[in-house]
């Protein structure tokens, strides 16, 4: 899948927009593949795949697309 970064925390967590879907997605950085916390920037594209958890979907494996 892909999406967009919508907002990042100083906790090391953010959510992604995702075109067709109702809510964001949230995703924590320990779930960042090929790029760094620190790297990223609202409004970068990024792909990711989702996943399951007891709080609700999530992202995960998520890379930046250059």
């Amino acid at each position: 899948m892909e999406g967009t970064i919508k907002n990042l925390t100083d906790k090391g967590f953010g959510f992604i927009t995702v075109e067709g879907e109702d809510k964001d997605l949230f995703f924590h950085s320990n779930e960042l593949e090929g790029v760094k916390y620190e790297e990223l920037k609202v409004g970068d594209k990024v792909s990711f795949e989702k996943a399951d958890s007891p709080k609700g979907p999530n992202a995960v494996k998520v890379n930046r697309i250059q």
